[in-house]
């Protein structure tokens, strides 16, 4: 879960690189380094410990490196406590090699004592330092230049991995190669650049290529070559990237986060016209036909933290509106509790980045066992969107704070969409339930920026309760669902403990914990739900827990329960958490405010979950 970049051209590569990683910390922010081939030849590697600002002050802002060909990296430590030398880059033993990786190598111990018994001893703790001696033995024991070394090695190497190598004996290229790890390459006049994300080289160019699984590329000339692990010579065409580039930058707002949190509006309006061209339903859309979605008799929702807490939402909107039985999994438990699938069943993935490791073995697994896949991602041309049976993209444009906003809410309106266009394609919707659906979706964009409007009741809220040491969130339906993102976005970025339960659930053992003036949000957007859900507030008022209550305009009865309370614009009830969870996006954000906590970048988060 780090970031790399690289650059060889014309121009000085340290600034180049370290305006790269400024664009991707939200990878891993734990250390970072650069190695630069000097104009004199050689290859000067400089890394410091935590933000990247301490890297930038030691190199003067990239003036004290001077040399036209770098790589970079930022960490979030797996192997190895942070540190200057388990920091990247990472050289081999006599120097031969330097190496900047993305992603874990299973087996690193296996191929570290193999090379310790060839002669070959550590200064770091990674097992990327492994790797770069591994490329420098093959490279050295058949002298046949550096793709054929990196070919061997990954040949021998179990795990996941994007590489991007400087060889102290080849100066003119950088060389790269990628296994599951996230990876594009871009072109301009006379440059090449690489990189985990576009983000990192959308201001150089927007002509890049994407370098498939176990697939060697070599940086040189403005060009770049590709070869398979046999090093015969692939054909690739670049693809132009159309993002702005001023989605990337904060544009005046104090952290990313609220930036992406008020551009929500924006995000699902956009993936709204994307997937409902003339507010209409188009299956193609989604990448399947009528005819494959009137077959599907299970659906099965697999993701990972945000992502899933979706997936629980989208099961009581799919099997309410189409009948047909939803299980939701974690991405990360999938594979390993050998889930029993049917033929006609269609496996969901819902995944930001289109990266995130778990959530695209299991993706592999629904397709080895027979399963048609449809992806849920951001991210056009990621691992998911390539290797899924379909795919719908979502239009949030980048996300660059870790605590996910305007991803969530989009994934929620693609399946929306999606579990119209089962219920359409399976008889199950009258026209007139069907136009009412879709005028509800079209909609939320202005019912979203109302409660935006209405940001500073939350704002004095959640300073007066930013000293909490534990918070609850309870819903039932739809209402949970809501609760569990609410509760990670406060734990997330504020660290308060938090947890959020079923409502009903909470006389079972989760009420021994409400002491005098625990914090508990009570989310009632539900209407059949709503009086349930006020009884179960009761009860914790009763114990002396502060109650926050999160309903619709109209639901002023539960101003004689709650200590304080939020109201969402009514919507259709199926979509009320598009609603309820904007309220508690801005509570944990001004929450992680008021605790002068860094917001976009909370403690031992990454963005993307890109190793196991």
């Amino acid at each position: 879960m780090c970031g790399i970049v690289g650059y060889i051209g014309r121009r000085q590569a340290a600034p180049i690189l370290l305006y790269g990683l400024s664009r991707l910390e939200y990878r891993g922010y734990d250390s970072a380094g650069l190695a630069v081939r000097e104009d004199s030849g050689e290859i000067e590697t400089v890394k410091a410990v935590g933000r990247l600002e301490n890297l930038s002050k030691k190199i003067d802002g990239g003036g004290s490196l001077r040399g036209s060909i770098g790589i970079g990296h930022t960490r979030w430590a797996t192997h190895g406590e942070p540190s200057e030398r388990n920091a990247h880059p990472q050289v081999s033993m006599s120097g031969a090699v330097t190496l900047v990786h993305n992603g874990i190598i299973e087996n690193f111990q296996e191929l570290r004592e193999k090379l310790q018994k060839k002669g070959y001893h550590f200064g770091s703790e990674t097992d990327t330092e492994v790797v770069a001696d591994l490329v420098e033995y093959y490279l050295g024991k058949y002298q046949e230049g550096p793709i054929a070394a990196i070919a061997r090695a990954m040949l021998h190497i179990r795990g996941s991995y994007a590489f991007a190598f400087l060889f102290r004996d080849y100066p003119e290229a950088v060389y790269a190669a990628r296994k599951d790890s996230p990876m594009i390459l871009g072109t301009a006049e006379g440059e090449c650049f690489l990189a985990s994300d576009i983000p990192a080289i959308l201001r150089y160019t927007r002509s890049v290529y994407y370098i498939g699984n176990q697939e060697i590329a070599r940086l040189s000339d403005g060009a770049v070559s590709f070869y398979n692990l046999d090093q015969e010579e692939l054909e690739k065409e670049a693809v132009e990237i159309t993002m702005d580039a001023e989605a990337a930058e904060k544009g005046g707002f104090p952290h990313f986060m609220l930036k992406e949190i008020y551009e929500q509006p924006r995000a699902v309006r956009d993936t709204l016209a994307a997937l409902l061209p003339e507010g209409e339903i188009d299956p193609e859309k989604l990448g399947l036909s009528a005819e494959q979605l009137a077959g599907v008799r299970e659906v099965y929702i697999v993701a990972c933290g945000s992502a899933y807490h979706v997936g629980v939402a989208l099961r009581y909107v799919i099997e309410r509106m189409t009948g047909i039985p939803v299980r939701t999994d974690i991405a990360s438990e999938f594979r390993y509790r050998d889930p029993i699938l049917r033929s006609d069943g269609l496996c969901v993935v819902i995944s930001q980045s289109g990266e995130t490791a778990d959530s695209l073995a299991a993706l592999r697994e629904a397709k080895e066992r027979g399963v048609r896949t449809l992806g849920i991602v951001n991210v056009v041309g990621s691992s998911i969107a390539r290797e899924a049976s379909a795919v719908c993209y979502t239009v949030a444009g980048p996300e660059i704070a870790v605590a996910t906003t305007k991803a969530y809410s989009t994934q929620l309106i693609a399946g929306y969409v999606l579990a119209i266009a089962l219920a359409e394609a399976q008889g199950r919707l009258t026209e007139a339930r069907r136009r009412e659906l879709l005028s509800a979706l079209l909609l939320l964009p202005e019912k979203i920026e109302r409660i935006l409007d209405d940001k500073e009741r939350i704002q004095w809220f959640a300073a007066k309760y930013a000293g909490a040491q534990d918070a609850f969130f309870l819903g039932r339906g739809l209402d949970f669902a809501a609760g569990l993102e609410g509760s990670l976005k406060l734990k997330e970025i504020s660290y308060i403990h938090s947890e959020a339960y079923a409502a009903g659930e909470l006389k079972h053992g989760t009420i021994s914990l409400i002491e005098k003036g625990t914090l508990t949000v009570g989310i009632l957007t539900e209407p059949r739900l709503y009086e349930k859900t006020l009884s179960n507030m009761l009860e914790v008022k009763s114990r002396g827990g502060y109650l926050m209550g999160l309903t619709s305009y109209g639901n002023y009865s539960i101003e004689d329960t709650a200590d304080f309370t939020v109201y969402v614009p009514k919507t259709e009830p199926l979509f009320s958490v598009s609603l309820s969870v904007i309220p508690l996006q801005l509570l944990a954000y001004y929450v992680s405010v008021a605790k002068g906590l860094d917001v976009d970048k909370p403690r031992n988060l990454a963005k993307s979950v890109t190793v196991e």
